[in-house]
């Protein structure tokens, strides 16, 4: 376990070095220029060069990246070059947010695809079934966007059930997170019923079912608790897919996480919180992943840590 876990360690470091490394490079390459953010357009050509040389985008490329890396293992994800605030601090300010959301998220594609799934595979091959995984199928390929602004026009707009956007109560985290869980529930409710197909057809549930157990005992006290161990293990994988969507779903509903942030900066060219909200979207991705392998064996003695 320990050399398993050692080996994964270095795995995503060197995971996480080629992400900086990637990201690094198309920020560089990037036809757009952070200085002329800075300076504005009345800036003489000498302002723009000696903010450009205070900030030491004049050195090359390999300099640049060297510099970063050696204040990155010290703690140091440099300053926004527009707020003049460290980048590390809004992190952290807007962090809380996005975790909120995350978990709020996944609680909503569990509730949908869940019970998705296990009514498909009660119901293999029939209407239901085809219905239900077309569904899925829809919800795992419909864009960020359009969900998210179908659901604020018809439930803020039209009914005025909940706040256009914003961020505090209750209210303003259902619209953001159902929208998530929609477009996360059909992985869920396609794992789901694969799995309970998988379980129904095993020699315990013929037994149970032999013994005269009633249809409903026999699926939530046998094969559901069985079914379930994939799901346990995916949410870790989830987190991945989970920030894939977070920078969409936050701006449209102006919520303050580090999705928006990414989004502003992006707008502005604010080169350090870019890299910033890329590494710790990656360490999350990379831990979430880990806890996934760690946890799966402990949920299934049939998998193996090699």
């Amino acid at each position: 376990m320990a050399a398993y876990i050692l080996r994964r360690l270095v795995q995503s470091a060197l995971i996480l070095l080629g992400v900086s490394f990637i990201t690094f490079v198309l920020l560089y390459v990037l036809p757009a220029d952070p200085v002329r953010q800075i300076a504005g357009r009345s800036a003489t050509a000498a302002t723009v060069e000696s903010i450009r040389q205070q900030l030491g985008l004049d050195q090359p490329f390999f300099v640049q990246y060297a510099n970063y890396l050696l204040n990155l293992v010290q703690g140091d994800f440099g300053r926004s070059y527009l707020q003049k605030t460290e980048v590390a601090e809004l992190i952290a300010s807007r962090l809380p947010a996005t975790l909120l959301l995350l978990v709020a998220a996944i609680g909503c594609e569990l509730l949908i695809g869940l019970p998705l799934g296990i009514v498909a595979a009660l119901n293999r091959g029939k209407a239901v079934d085809n219905s239900l995984m077309l569904t899925s199928f829809l919800t795992v390929s419909a864009p960020q966007f359009v969900v998210a602004l179908l659901l604020l026009f018809v439930f803020a707009v039209k009914l005025g059930w909940f706040p256009i956007g914003g961020y505090g109560t209750f209210a303003h985290l259902v619209l953001p997170a159902l929208t998530l869980g929609i477009l996360g529930s059909g992985w869920y409710s396609r794992i789901m019923r694969s799995s309970m197909i998988d379980v129904l057809r095993a020699d315990f549930i013929r037994t149970a079912r032999a013994k005269g157990l009633g249809r409903s005992k026999v699926i939530l006290g046998h094969a559901l608790p069985n079914a379930i161990l994939p799901i346990i293990a995916m949410i870790g994988i989830d987190i991945g897919l989970f920030m894939s969507g977070i920078v969409v779903v936050e701006s449209v509903f102006g919520w303050p996480g580090i999705g928006q942030l990414a989004w502003q900066a992006i707008q502005r060219v604010d080169i350090p919180i870019i890299m910033g909200v890329t590494l710790v979207s990656a360490f999350g991705i990379v831990i979430g992943n880990l806890i996934a392998d760690l946890i799966s064996p402990l949920i299934d003695p049939r998998i193996k840590l090699r």
